[in-house]
């Protein structure tokens, strides 16, 4: 599936497509080579988690593992998003995922979200500013539960990302795979099911927290407050 460039009000949306639907050039950004998901394992890279709210009761938590050994400046912007510890960005909103939802749900695909700007899709912004470049494409789409940049085509990179829920080897090298879900598979597993083919859903699906995970002290360091700030088939 791949990220579309289309125009609501003069504003990129960020779309994954399924692969009999590719209509985006791809990136001209190439992997120095390629890196096994297993390879990426490290216990030096950042643990983060989502507490999911599911048609607004408690759903579980979901905990990442970021690959920051290959893609840093990518599973950084996923990380400090998720605490928002970089306060306010130039759309005047908590550059923060805490109160955003999932708003595309393909069952057999993906489930995405990090719009927190506008909320459907259409928004987002990263730490860097607007946007940032493609980090690399070291990392394939090769098994489901990955992290994913969502983009308006290339080098459009800004906050929204993608889960898979299937192996989607058609978005190797148009989207940057940053992280892996640890644990709480179960949770995507019950937000992909509230989705439809056509991506909208049909129980709403909220980051109600988000932090980081402290590796050594085994605890959890919750983000603080905020306010509610893709792909097709």
């Amino acid at each position: 599936m791949l990220l579309l460039y289309e125009h609501v009000a003069a504003q990129p949306k960020w779309m994954i497509h399924h692969a009999d639907n590719l209509t985006v050039q791809a990136s001209s950004v190439s992997p120095s080579k390629h890196i096994s998901i297993a390879e990426a394992h490290a216990e030096s890279n950042p643990l983060v988690f989502f507490d999911i709210d599911l048609d607004h009761a408690p759903a579980g938590r979901i905990t990442f593992e970021l690959f920051a050994n290959v893609v840093p400046l990518t599973a950084e912007n996923f990380r400090a998003l998720c605490t928002g510890e970089k306060g306010v960005g130039q759309s005047g909103k908590p550059l923060h995922y805490q109160g955003s939802r999932f708003h595309r749900v393909i069952p057999g695909f993906m489930i995405q979200g990090g719009d927190f700007t506008n909320g459907d899709g259409y928004g987002g912004e990263s730490i860097y500013g607007r946007t940032f470049n493609d980090e690399n494409f070291g990392l394939s789409h090769s098994q489901k539960h990955l992290l994913s940049m969502a983009n308006a085509g290339p080098n459009t990179q800004a906050s929204q990302f993608f889960i898979t829920t299937a192996v989607t080897p058609h978005l190797n090298g148009k989207h940057v795979v940053f992280g892996t879900v640890k644990s709480g598979h179960d949770v995507v597993d019950a937000i992909e099911k509230v989705g439809t083919r056509f991506g909208s859903t049909s129980k709403e699906a909220v980051i109600a927290k988000s932090g980081m995970v402290d590796r050594n002290a085994s605890r959890l360091e919750g983000s603080r407050a905020g306010p509610l700030t893709a792909p097709h088939r």
